[in-house]
């Protein structure tokens, strides 16, 4: 196992944190360097794809969000038991980056990124794809029966997918209503003992 890590991001959640979630998780320890606007400006140019998130290991830099997820999850034991669950894990992550992607024009104006009729996109663009996704991601859930994607147990998805849940929820409060099982998932990590600590101190932000 590598000797060091360095997780380079802003001081949100966002893209960073399924990886904080991971280490926390884990108990293993890494730099959480967490950069801000203004630093940004200089560091671009010297990152891999000119993007945050970046994870050094041993100096070796892995960009891209994913690439880390998987990375971490490999690591640590967190990316499925075999290779199929390995690939339904990937599967429903891919998903809900689909989801992310027709539902983004609301979240971003909520958020203040854009300039829009936060309404309007809700009705065009939020709701449609809640009603595309969630009942796909709830199915799987049930059907595992242990509250998480696949039946081996709590994987590098289910902190992706209950982090992203955390945003949705504080931009529409009962945006999980009418989904119980990712409202439990949701739940069950942001409580986990290994995580408890971290919780409880991290910074308070929208996404």
């Amino acid at each position: 196992m590598p000797t060091s890590y360095k997780l380079t991001y802003f001081d949100v959640r966002a893209l960073g944190e399924t990886a904080r979630l991971l280490f926390h998780y884990a108990g293993v320890q890494f730099e959480d360097n967490r950069i801000t606007h203004e630093q940004w400006a200089a560091l671009k140019p010297t990152m891999p794809f000119g993007q945050v998130p970046v994870l050094q290991v041993d100096g070796h830099t892995i960009p891209q969000s994913f690439a880390i997820y998987r990375f971490l999850a490999n690591e640590f034991g967190l990316a499925g038991k075999t290779n199929v669950e390995k690939a339904d894990l990937d599967a429903i992550a891919d998903s809900f980056k689909d989801f992310y992607d027709e539902a983004k024009n609301y979240i971003y104006v909520v958020c203040g990124f854009r300039e829009g009729d936060a309404d309007a996109m809700y009705k065009a663009h939020f709701v449609p794809a809640v009603e595309k996704f969630f009942p796909i991601y709830e199915k799987v859930l049930a059907e595992s029966r242990n509250g998480f994607f696949v039946k081996g147990g709590i994987s590098w998805v289910d902190f992706y997918v209950a982090n992203s849940l955390l945003t949705l929820t504080n931009l529409k409060a009962d945006v999980l209503d009418k989904y119980p099982h990712l409202k439990k998932l949701k739940e069950t990590v942001h409580s986990l003992p290994q995580l408890k600590e971290y919780v409880t101190k991290r910074p308070e932000t929208k996404a």
